[in-house]
């Protein structure tokens, strides 16, 4: 499967193993001084305390637990929840804030940066928009429902346009059936205790999304976790299943559901479709498919990873997906063969108790799907379609030749630049941020210890001109903090490698 061969995950040195690990020792000690600092009142505390009059209950707040947020996360906060004023578009403008408290407070100067270049939204084909003339179907919409539907689809809360998506979701992605959600997180949470149950296994790929996690932990079934994208992994625990079926008793399992994603969002790869797929019918289990980042955003046509591959649609029995990158607003759907949707109509708790989706919401997703199959009577849709591929590979192309270790597929426009030292994670933000271009950090507990990232998310609506200016600060930081740690001689047409080189790099 050629399209995994361009799938890379460089090993760093082995001297940033280590001094990252080092960074995050010497941290952590400063943190136990200074909580002894703490302790006996030669620092102020910030922190929530417990009344005196209230010593002797069992405690509310867990000093030891908070450590890594008092200590660590406090001293870099203001890398992350800073406040926009603008549409979030290819550029924002952010509220400048100081603390002069080390980041436990913040104070708004009233000063604005303007026109901050941003590479950290999910937009991935630039529907998050204020173009009056695209937005006029939704104006109308809610000018005639209102913005608020207030109740559920199951009582009063079933509008029209809401059937009109379903029923184009399900064409789109190339379905029976959809339902769709006012959430997207709650359509992995809220659905999959309703697919699986207590005798069922769920096999999981150990990076999924925290709602699959959290869906899967609610469902009461067996998990285990198999190596990411490895496919020995994932067929030894299917075969381990069929043989030796539940714990204790060995009957078989109800169910052998396997979850997997599109496009995985902290490490950009892409799922391997058609051998997850050999082995559901080989092993006789189901696939639920999380395609909350690959909808819209690769394939030709913008269909997913289905589409990317070109597998029959019908060969995932679960289709997830989300409204709120590629489609510039918010909820989810479920995609499948009828009896599952008229299943889950009654029996997800997201179908039953959750509010129907907001009408100008839905009139958007409309309007943006509408867009990418053509049917608006435009090339808009398929034009934003081939930028976004187009930004993608340039900008990992030029990454690469930079030396920047860069993780993920080359048909993913999420691009992971791994940074490593927590301190350098930092300085990246802020330098950049100095550069007018704002980036997503991420670290420790949401990747490996000593895998701290920077994440930039593509838009088709970023101009050529925008990531060539990225691009140029990007250089000249990575040379200023010592970012270029890769050891591989980048060539524009790689050689193909074969599995087994494939495999390990899995």
């Amino acid at each position: 499967f050629i399209k995994h061969r361009h799938e890379s995950f460089e090993q760093a040195p082995m001297y940033v193993a280590v001094m990252t690990y080092l960074g995050f020792g010497i941290v952590t000690l400063f943190g136990y001084f200074r909580d002894f600092l703490r302790a006996v009142g030669l620092e102020k505390c910030h922190l929530a305390q417990e009344r005196e009059e209230q010593k002797d209950f069992v405690p509310l707040y867990q000093d030891f637990e908070n450590f890594y947020t008092r200590n660590l996360y406090m001293r870099v906060r203001d890398n992350w929840n800073r406040p926009i004023c603008s549409l979030p578009g290819p550029v924002f403008d952010l509220m400048e804030r100081v603390s002069d408290d080390y980041n436990w407070t913040f104070r708004l100067t009233g000063r604005t940066l303007h026109d901050v270049i941003n590479v950290g939204s999910y937009n991935y084909l630039g529907f998050a928009e204020n173009n009056a003339d695209f937005l006029k179907t939704v104006a109308d919409k809610t000018r005639q429902y209102g913005v608020g539907v207030c109740s559920t689809r199951q009582e009063v809360g079933n509008l029209g346009i809401h059937e009109e998506l379903e029923q184009l979701v399900a064409n789109f992605v190339g379905a029976e059936s959809s339902m769709t959600y006012g959430m997207g997180f709650a359509t992995n949470s809220m659905n999959i205790p309703a697919l699986v149950g207590k005798g069922c296994l769920i096999l999981s790929d150990e990076l999924n999304h925290t709602s699959l996690i959290l869906g899967a932990r609610l469902s009461g079934a067996t998990i285990r976790v198999f190596k990411h994208n490895n496919m020995h992994s994932l067929e030894k625990m299917l075969r381990d299943a069929v043989c030796s079926g539940q714990p204790r008793t060995h009957r078989p399992w109800k169910k052998i559901l396997i979850m997997v994603e599109g496009i995985y969002s902290m490490e950009g790869s892409v799922v391997r479709l058609p051998e997850i797929i050999a082995l559901k019918k080989k092993y006789k289990a189901y696939l639920y498919l999380d395609e909350a980042h690959s909808i819209g955003a690769v394939g030709p046509s913008g269909r997913g990873v289905t589409e990317l591959f070109g597998v029959d649609p019908a060969d995932v029995d679960v289709m997830m997906g989300t409204f709120t990158k590629s489609f510039g607003a918010a909820g989810g759907y479920i995609a499948g063969k009828k009896e599952l949707v008229d299943y889950l109509r009654s029996h997800s708790h997201s179908a039953v108790y959750a509010t129907a989706m907001s009408p100008p919401v839905t009139e958007q997703i409309l309007r943006a799907m509408k867009c990418i199959m053509g049917k608006d009577g435009s090339t808009e849709g398929i034009r934003r379609i081939r930028q976004l591929a187009e930004n993608t590979r340039y900008f990992r192309a030029r990454l690469k030749e930079m030396g920047f270790i860069i993780y993920g597929n080359d048909d993913s426009p999420v691009v992971p630049i791994l940074l490593y030292m927590p301190g350098k994670v930092v300085a990246f933000a802020r330098e950049m941020l100095e550069r007018k271009i704002g980036v997503v950090v991420v670290g420790f507990p949401a990747t490996p210890i000593t895998e701290a990232r920077a994440r930039f998310c593509l838009s088709a609506a970023h101009t050529r001109d925008m990531l060539n200016q990225v691009l140029h600060h990007l250089n000249e930081v990575g040379d200023t903090l010592c970012l270029k740690f890769s050891r591989q001689k980048y060539s524009p047409q790689p050689d193909l490698a074969d599995e087994t080189d494939f495999e390990l790099d899995s």
